[in-house]
Parts: structure tokens; sequence; C-alpha cells
């Protein structure tokens, strides 16, 4: 792709979204073929389908809190609106985005959030955690000071001593990343930020972008120092809009700010690469790793906002001291919290809490907890018994499940679990992007398994085998996952796959 190609996600958008004749206009103005302009618009969500202005999520918190019966309310009165994925609101259900707006449903009516509403409920500030929610910003640049001082080398140590690692999903050592790109003889590197949160349940990043804006423009500056870049990119998504401003230069490093279109896909750091050189959001074959070869086939470090938030404090208060904060593995962790509970919202505290601990910073269960996902709709669902589990990536992995992106979701007693992996799997077949066969086909396949099951009672028998192609034989961890809402639903819960 060619820088000028870049551009062509954002003339779709100007020109209304993929329209007729807006391929054409972009491809004579560019010289890009009209075939490929309209790959990319097609691909988008918030690009392809134009006339829609309301879109009301349909992930599982949003339908647990009526959002399909929102979808027919504003049907029935005459406004074109469709049903979407996971909008990143999910403690403040049901969530509607209007236009590039979120918004939530209050008594028949879509109102709109301003700033402080989209920071949610969090934890009392504590000054003893790394990001602290509920502080206030401080753009005093005290960390960025202090690495300037200390110089590339001594902040690589002290990140490698607090055993910061991604919080995005992955768990990869951060100062491995930072060492890698940095090692590069490459002089053009870059720095992305990932904050195109799109996993069902989590919603962490808004509330770091909407709270804590200072902790993720000072981190992301003494990452482009650190690793020799001049430029930072922040890849959001269209839903953050109203938390966003434009491109702005901070202490000598020039930040770029890309919305995304609606992809779930594009949350995978390859595929983000990809929309931001202006092409669809299909993952890349690694290796090369973005490490090497990433933005425009340079050197670039991919972090997520929770990770670089966390550096500040890592900066100033040491490595030992964040590698203390947390109980099984190091440092403190956003947690967001929805479903069954009183006070959704995200709550900081010492990594490898219980469901039980968290639920009672959110203010209690509503009903009696029948099951949970333990890190979004890709960390499948866990029984109540295990709610005194450790909430890390270890002991998660010992029950089949994962961490992820610590998007926890609670079920009460009222769940039917089928009627819960239905839609779970039925996000995965939307949201795939189509490039391998055994996601593409594996998760629409589960999707008409399962619903045929429930409406005629036909056998599961095939579940086991699909699952295991998707996770043999896709690229990405979408495939590799999707199938663990419904094998996971199945293990703890069969007597309700029984008909």
């Amino acid at each position: 792709m060619s820088r000028e190609e870049s551009q062509i996600p954002e003339l779709i958008r100007h020109l209304g979204g993929l329209r007729t004749g807006v391929a054409r206009a972009i491809s004579e103005q560019t010289g890009v073929a009209e075939a490929q302009i309209y790959g990319v618009g097609s691909f988008f969500h918030l690009l392809n389908a134009p006339d829609v202005k309301l879109r009301v999520c349909q992930g599982l918190s949003c339908r647990l809190a009526g959002s399909e019966n929102v979808l027919e309310s504003i049907g029935g009165n005459g406004v074109l609106a469709s049903p979407c994925s996971c909008l990143a609101l999910c403690d403040q259900p049901p969530a509607v985005l209007n236009d590039r707006t979120l918004s939530t449903w209050n008594d028949g009516e879509v109102v709109a959030l301003d700033e402080a509403a989209l920071g949610g409920a969090v934890s009392e500030s504590r000054s003893d955690m790394a990001i602290d929610l509920a502080g206030e910003p401080d753009f005093s640049n005290r960390a960025l000071n202090r690495a300037l001082e200390l110089g590339p080398q001594a902040v690589l140590d002290v990140l490698e001593a607090s055993g910061l690692q991604g919080r995005g999903g992955a768990g990869f050592p951060a100062h491995l990343k930072w060492r890698a790109v940095r090692d590069q003889a490459e002089t053009e590197r870059f720095v992305v930020l990932n904050a195109d949160e799109g996993e069902p349940g989590t919603f962490k990043d808004r509330a770091v972008l909407a709270r804590r804006p200072d902790r993720v423009v000072e981190g992301l500056t003494i990452a482009a120092r650190v690793i020799g870049a001049n430029d930072v990119t922040i890849y959001y998504r269209g839903a953050f809009e109203s938390l966003m401003d434009k491109d702005f230069e901070y202490r000598g490093v020039r930040f770029h700010l890309h919305s995304g279109h609606g992809a779930y896909i594009c949350g995978e750091e390859t595929a983000l690469l990809e929309a931001l050189e202006g092409g669809r959001g299909m993952p890349r074959l690694k290796p090369p790793f973005p490490t090497t070869k990433g933005l425009w086939s340079k050197p670039t470090l991919v972090h997520n906002v929770e990770t670089i938030a966390c550096l500040p404090e890592i900066i100033m208060r040491g490595g030992e001291w964040f590698r203390g904060l947390g109980r099984s593995e190091p440092g403190s962790k956003l947690y967001s919290i929805s479903g069954h509970v009183q006070k959704p919202g995200t709550y900081e505290l010492p990594l490898g809490v219980t469901l039980d601990e968290l639920v009672e910073e959110a203010g209690g269960y509503v009903g009696t907890l029948k099951a949970f996902s333990p890190g979004g709709a890709s960390s499948g669902f866990l029984p109540a018994s295990e709610r005194t589990r450790p909430l890390d990536a270890k002991s998660l992995a010992e029950v089949g499940s994962m961490l992820g992106s610590a998007g926890v979701v609670v079920l009460n007693e009222t769940v039917k679990m089928p009627w819960a992996a239905l839609h779970q799997l039925r996000f995965f077949a939307e949201e795939s992007c189509g490039q391998c066969a055994p996601c593409r086909i594996g998760t629409r396949l589960l999707a008409e398994q399962l619903t045929q099951h429930l409406s005629s009672g036909a056998p599961l028998d095939a579940v086991d085998d699909v699952a295991w192609e998707m996770g043999e034989g896709s690229i990405c961890g979408l495939g590799q996952t999707a199938a663990l809402p419904l094998t996971s639903a199945m293990k703890y819960f069969p007597e309700e796959f029984s008909r």
C-alpha cells in the first residue's frame, strides 16, 4: 500500500460513505483501482451502510439490558437503525451509536453521553495503583523528564524489572518489544497506540482515554523517545470520536489521530496496521512481526491504551514497585465488569484478584451467580464454582480460559447458557474478516448448528471437530478462540444442551 492509499477510508467517509458512484469518484481522483476502493469501503461497518445513523449494540451485556427490544422500538418509529457489535459501553447499557456519538437508551430516548459519563464508574482514587482512574490529570511531565534523565537503556531496564506485559490480551513482555524495535538498523520507526477496543465486555480503554489522557500522552511520548521514533499514531475506534482531538505535536513528537471505521478485527495489531495503510483490516502472517516490519514496513511498537498508561508511574516509582502491586503476576490491572452486578464499571485492582473480590468493588451481585466470562467473549464461560480462582493469565489458562482483555461479564440464574453462547458465536461470525477458511466457515457453522439445536433438537456432534480446525488453522486469535463460548458452555452446563 502507498501512503496516498491510506487516505481512502477517510475519502469514503468525507463523501458520505460507500454510496453509488463514490468508489469511482475516488478512483478518478487518486488513480487507485475502483475495485480496491470498493473493497475497503465494504469491509468497514461505519462506511458500508451510509444511511444507517443509529446502531444498537447487540453485545451480551446490552442484550441482558434489553437491546433487542430497543432495536425493535426504534425501528417501529420509522427510524433506520441496525444492530451492531459491542460499542464498549457495556457498563451503561443498552448502548446506541448515533452517527459516531456514543449514547444510551433512557426512557425511550437516545441520550448522548458527555466526557464525564464516558469515564464511567471507577475505583476510588488510589495513589498506590499504576493508573488511578479517579485521580486528577497531570500534564507536568515529571515521568517524561525523569525518563530523559535516565536515558533509553536505563528506562528499558526499569521496564524489564517491572514485569509489565501487554494489557491487550497477548501478555507479551513490554520490554522485549521495545528492545526489538530499538535494535533495528532502520532509522525510521513508529509508535502505534491500539485504542480500537472492541472485545465484548471490555471498556477499560474508554475509561482511561476519558479520565487520564495525561497518562496516555506522557506514556506514548516516553515510548517514542526511548525507541527513537518521531511519530505516534493513535488508532481509535470510531465510537470514541468525542474523546479525541486533532493531530498535535507534544514535546517534539508528532501525534497523528486516526479514526477506525467499525471492525472488531482491527484490534489485532497487524490488521490495525493494514487499516492504517488504507487497506482492509486483515491480519498479516507472522513473522515478520511489527517490531521489525510494521507500519509502512518500518519497525513499529504497538501497544494498547492500558499498557501505555502504566508507564509514567513505573518510571517515577521503579520497576520493583510496579511488580509488587500484583498478587500472582506483576502490576495492577484494569478490570471491566458488567452484566449482573450492582455497579458496572472499570476497577483497578492487584492483578490476580478473584471474581468475588472484583464484584465486591462493583457493589455486589444482582441475583445468584451462575456463570461469567473472565476476559471478554474470547474467554468463553466459567461456572460459579470458579469464583475464587485468581483472575490472571496462568490461573485461567489452567481451566481452558484466558484473562484476555479482562472484560468480565457476570451472568445470574436467569440466563440460559445456550442463548448466551449463541449470541457470542454470532458476534464472531459477523466480525470474522473472512481471510482464512477455518474461521470464515467455522464461526458460521457453529452458530447455525446451535440455532438448529435450539429450534429442533439437532445434535451438536460436529462442535469439537470444527473447534479444533478453527484453533489450528486460523491466522489470528479471533478464529482460534471463537468456539470457546460454545465449547465452554457445553462443558460446564451440559444439561442445558440436552433435549
